[in-house]
C-alpha cells in the first residue's frame, strides 16, 4: 500500500535510548509521501538525558517533518474532528505511556491525540519500548493486544538475561506495520526474536 498523501500522526514519549532507532523511520515516512504530523510528550519536550537535549531531539524532529510538533493536549484534540489523521503511531511507546493508555487516561498531548484518532475509527499503531512489558505492564499490554483498532510493531526481548521483563518494536517495522493497519490487520508475526 502506498502511504503517498497519507496524514500519519507520530508521537514521541519519553524511551530516549531509542530515538536513534526511531527518527530515520519518521524519514522514511517522509520519503514515502506521508504527511507525518508529530505529536510529543512532555518529556520529550523538556529532558535531557545522556541520549541527547530535549531541545536538540525536538530540532531534529522539526527538521524531518517540516512541522511544529505539537505539544500540548488542546492542540492535539482537533486531531479528531478538525484534522482527522489517517493513522496515529506511538513510537516509542513507554510503559508509562502504554498503561495509560490501556487504561483510557488521556493526559498528555500523544494520548489525546491517540483517543482523537480512535474515536475516528482509524488504526493506531503502537512500537514499545518498556522494560516492564513483562512484568506489572504485562496486564496492559495484553488489554492493547486484545483492543480494536490497536497494532503493534513487531517486537521481542531485547536482553533477555539483562532484563527479563524488557520488551522492545522492531523500529525498522514501522513502515510495514502502518501498511497493514491501514487495511486494519496486524502484521504477523507480532512475537518476534530480537537480534
Amino acid at each position: 500500500m502506498s502511504l503517498k498523501g497519507k496524514k500519519i500522526g507520530f508521537g514521541i514519549t519519553g524511551s530516549h535510548c531509542t530515538y536513534e532507532a526511531v527518527f530515520p523511520e519518521i524519514q522514511k515516512l517522509v520519503d514515502a509521501g506521508a504527511e507525518v504530523v508529530p505529536v510529543v510528550s512532555y518529556t520529550v519536550q523538556t529532558t535531557d538525558t545522556k541520549f541527547g537535549k530535549a531541545d536538540d531531539h525536538m530540532d531534529r524532529i522539526r527538521s524531518i517533518t517540516g512541522r511544529e510538533p505539537i505539544k500540548t493536549i488542546v492542540d492535539a484534540e482537533p486531531l479528531g474532528p478538525i484534522e482527522p489523521l489517517d493513522c496515529m503511531v506511538l513510537a516509542p511507546l513507554t510503559g508509562n505511556s502504554m498503561s495509560r493508555l490501556a487504561n483510557a487516561i488521556s493526559d498528555s498531548p500523544v494520548l489525546m491525540a491517540t483517543k482523537a484518532t480512535i474515536r475516528n475509527g482509524k488504526p493506531v499503531v503502537l512500537a514499545i519500548s518498556t522494560n516492564d512489558a513483562l512484568g506489572l505492564n504485562g496486564v496492559n499490554l495484553m488489554r492493547l493486544m486484545s483492543t480494536k483498532l490497536m497494532y503493534f510493531v513487531p517486537y521481542g526481548q531485547d536482553a533477555p538475561f539483562k532484563k527479563p521483563n524488557s520488551l522492545v518494536s522492531d523500529m525498522t517495522l514501522i513502515q510495514e506495520t502502518i501498511e497493514h493497519a491501514l487495511e486494519f490487520t496486524q502484521i504477523q508475526p507480532v512475537i518476534i526474536e530480537r537480534k
